[in-house]
């Protein structure tokens, strides 16, 4: 029995225990990556990694300890089982709701409570996904993919170390789940939330600086929406149906009614291509129809049509541009159909919990007009590759 498996798991749990606990007495340093993730996917709770009085105040709470303690205790008791620990992270209904309701700060539109919910359910989300191997809502372009046991495992490893291992302005202090989704999400290579940030630099530098000062009155729609249909075949740009998108959008530009075109479509398909839908837009507008670089606004993370309208408002919002404001969406005939459908509402309420604005009336069988809302500005890391 020296050498059974019941030792062998004892030394590796005496083993973790001692280099957290040389872990914990390290200086906590910056980690760019990690700190611009949780900035960027919890800013309700990062914020409080920010404030050590604050944190400090939750986690004394009577109730909020109680409720730590008990997600401690679960999590030692995992010793060194990998997959016991990942399903220990995730919070259950009554965690989540003791914490989200005592959480500071101003949240969102619907409140600090709501927006600490949607955090949290976030941390699940990412744990659940890239710790525990579920199948993501869309398993095509989402997730790890497919990977070996033994990096499954080195990944899992590395998060259950990287969660402990102080890190500057983090709230590990309160519960290592966060940096743990962190670390998952680093290990899997799907950093894809800060890329292209922040969006008024960059590509789109030249189009905010026109957009200082613009007399929005002047012209009929805000912007022109111009969604991204993403290629099926290893290594193509830009889809068919893309491309058809672009000649659509270069007959409306010249027409003079909108100063901005948004170019909307992050690295869908195929899963964690290089190529952007809203880069490779912009790069053939500029090159194949001469459109000048400072009307063009990239939006290169939407992966999905209900996040094409949501991430638009988001821009326009950004821009400057009067909400009250028409704008105008241009794709495929099929496609349009699409977002004026019931089915189209429903998708919204259910992916996004809100509409991303006001659809309609139809203009020709390619356009619709689109008014944005302001509820498009909530965080949401339920979709940890698209908050």
């Amino acid at each position: 029995m020296r050498n059974g498996p019941a030792r062998r798991a004892a030394l590796a749990a005496a083993a973790a225990l001692s280099l957290l606990t040389v872990c914990a007495q390290a200086q906590a340093v910056r980690d760019t990556v990690a700190e611009s993730l949780s900035q960027r996917l919890f800013p309700a709770l990062d914020a409080l990694g920010h404030d050590p009085a604050a944190l400090r105040a939750l986690r004394d709470r009577p109730e909020v300890a109680a409720m730590l303690r008990a997600r401690s205790d679960r999590r030692a008791a995992c010793a060194a089982d990998l997959g016991c620990l990942a399903q220990a992270m995730i919070w259950s209904d009554g965690e989540a709701g003791i914490l989200a309701a005592a959480v500071p700060g101003k949240g969102m539109d619907d409140g600090p409570a709501a927006q600490a919910g949607r955090e949290i359910a976030g941390i699940n989300t990412i744990v659940r996904t890239y710790g525990v191997g579920q199948v993501p809502a869309y398993p095509g372009i989402d997730g790890a993919g497919t990977i070996d046991p033994q990096e499954a495992r080195a990944r899992l490893q590395a998060a259950a170390w990287l969660a402990q291992t102080p890190r500057a302005n983090s709230v590990q202090a309160l519960d290592p789940s966060l940096d743990f989704a962190l670390a998952l999400l680093d290990a899997a290579d799907r950093r894809d939330a800060i890329g292209d940030v922040p969006l008024s630099g960059g590509l789109n530098a030249p189009a905010f600086r026109r957009a200082r000062g613009m007399d929005w009155s002047r012209y009929r729609y805000s912007a022109l929406v111009v969604t991204g249909v993403g290629p099926e075949v290893e290594g193509m740009p830009l889809s068919p149906y893309s491309k058809y998108h672009l000649r659509l959008a270069a007959q409306r530009y010249a027409a003079g009614d909108a100063p901005f075109l948004i170019l909307t479509g992050g690295h869908a398909h195929p899963r964690a291509t290089p190529f952007a839908e809203a880069e490779e837009m912009r790069r053939a507008l500029i090159e194949r129809y001469g459109v000048p670089a400072e009307t063009l606004v990239i939006e290169p993370h939407a992966r999905h049509t209900t996040t094409n309208l949501r991430n638009a408002a988001r821009l326009l919002v950004a821009l400057g541009a009067p909400l009250d404001k028409a704008t105008l969406i241009l794709c495929n005939p099929d496609q349009s159909a699409m977002i004026e459908s019931p089915d189209f509402v429903k998708r919204n309420n259910r992916e996004l919990g809100y509409q991303p604005g006001a659809i309609g009336p139809r203009v020709s069988p390619t356009e619709l007009e689109f008014r944005p809302s302001a509820l498009s500005l909530r965080v949401d890391p339920r979709d940890p590759l698209d908050p």
